[in-house]
């Protein structure tokens, strides 16, 4: 039987894939956002210890950046999958369960990126908050302002003005980190249930872009048609990704005088 063509194997319906990478696209995009905001918020407390007073809250958020930093992401993904699922076992063999219980992929993925994005982001916004003038602070502190009116018209729409080209190359790597999930097989499995005269249950697997490239590649046994589609594929969410992050360094800096 002759090889089927790239338009025969990337049609949308059950006799292609185009649809599988389409949804796994979608995930691999949900992981990203996930794990993004969850370092945005590792971030920014983290960058709050190393600007505070306190010298023990320094030196954990700069333990947590040089550890973060320095350890490559793929081992941090199977430290959290190996070492987490080793302590809900544990947990689970004392409740009288026996049998490995291995962590979701999806909330390892999201987790170790959000940890390790992290690390990155408090730098971006530690630097972008010691950008903003300190004679603009003591201005609208002698005005009145202070607490959240203090952070919510000076000092927050400046270190988001500051910090967005530097979250924008963030996304970018956060993006491609996504991949790596693939290594802890991450699928998202959805029930379908019809009530009528036929009762139908069927179910429908969703695995990440770069695995479900794989296990078409593997299944066609054609690995460069749906490899450069997972290409094109990031391309796509990449240069959207650029552009939005352009328009919102225009939004951010509306008003400003360019060189």
């Amino acid at each position: 039987m002759p090889p089927k063509s790239f338009l025969e194997l990337m049609q949308w319906g059950p006799q292609g894939w185009l649809d599988e990478m389409t949804f796994a696209t979608g995930l691999t995009l949900a992981v990203a956002i996930c794990g993004f905001l969850f370092g945005l918020a590792f971030g920014t407390l983290a960058a709050a210890a190393k600007l505070s007073r306190s010298t023990i809250l320094r030196r954990a958020a700069d333990a947590y950046t040089t550890v973060f930093r320095g350890v490559p992401d793929l081992l941090v993904i199977y430290l959290f999958y190996f070492g987490g699922s080793a302590v809900v076992t544990a947990i689970g063999a004392a409740l009288g369960y026996s049998g490995f219980i291995g962590l979701p992929g999806f909330l390892v993925g999201t987790l170790a990126i959000g940890i390790v994005s992290g690390a990155y982001q408090t730098e971006v916004i530690r630097g972008a908050y010691l950008a903003v003038p300190q004679g603009e602070v003591d201005a609208a502190r002698a005005f009145g302002m202070s607490g959240f009116r203090l952070l919510r018209r000076i000092i927050g729409p400046q270190v988001l003005r500051y910090g967005l080209p530097g979250m924008g190359n963030i996304w970018q790597l956060v993006l491609k980190e996504s991949a790596l999930v693939a290594v802890v097989g991450l699928t998202l499995i959805f029930y379908e249930v019809r009530i009528g005269d036929l009762v139908l249950i069927y179910e429908t697997r969703f695995s990440d872009l770069l695995r479900q490239a794989h296990v078409a590649a593997g299944s066609t046994r054609q690995p460069f048609v749906f490899y450069i589609t997972a290409v094109a594929f990031y391309l796509v969410l990449t240069t959207a990704s650029t552009w939005a992050f352009r328009q919102a360094e225009t939004w951010a800096t509306r008003g400003m005088r360019r060189a």
